[in-house]
């Protein structure tokens, strides 16, 4: 059984992004179209846990954070209770970066190889203008 899990730490407040909408989805050859997999959201420790193992014929996996609903509004469950994003996002202008919102990213897509009876456990290092991936223990 192949399996992935996730979470999420918000580097600029060094606290786990809690609320974050999670998408996986999965495919058997890189050419094949995309299947979706399942869903879940971070929890308090900004963790997604219950993610579905992967069917068996599986090559890659895709996961799809929607972190822009973390960063717009803090106040919202999925803002983490985290601080309004800095007076940096916008330009020298005070004109908000590419999305009205002032978020750099809205989403982040993560997308690697599997290998068959592996766990897979891919963290996201986050901030409002950057973020690192990289395959856990």
């Amino acid at each position: 059984m192949t399996s992935v899990s996730t979470h999420i730490l918000d580097t600029s407040s060094g606290r786990p992004a809690a609320g974050v909408a999670v998408e996986l989805a999965a495919r058997p050859a890189p050419e094949a179209p995309w299947t979706p997999h399942g869903a879940s959201a971070t929890d308090a420790d900004g963790r997604c846990k219950d993610l579905p193992a992967l069917p068996a014929d599986t090559a890659h996996v895709r996961l799809r954070f929607a972190v822009g609903p973390y960063f717009r509004d803090p106040r919202e469950p999925s803002g983490g209770g985290r601080d309004p994003l800095p007076a940096a996002a916008a330009d020298r202008h005070g004109a908000p970066g590419p999305d009205a919102d002032g978020v750099f990213f809205p989403e982040v897509t993560v997308v690697f190889a599997v290998t068959p009876g592996e766990h897979y456990h891919v963290p996201l290092l986050l901030n409002p203008f950057g973020y690192s991936v990289y395959r856990g223990s």
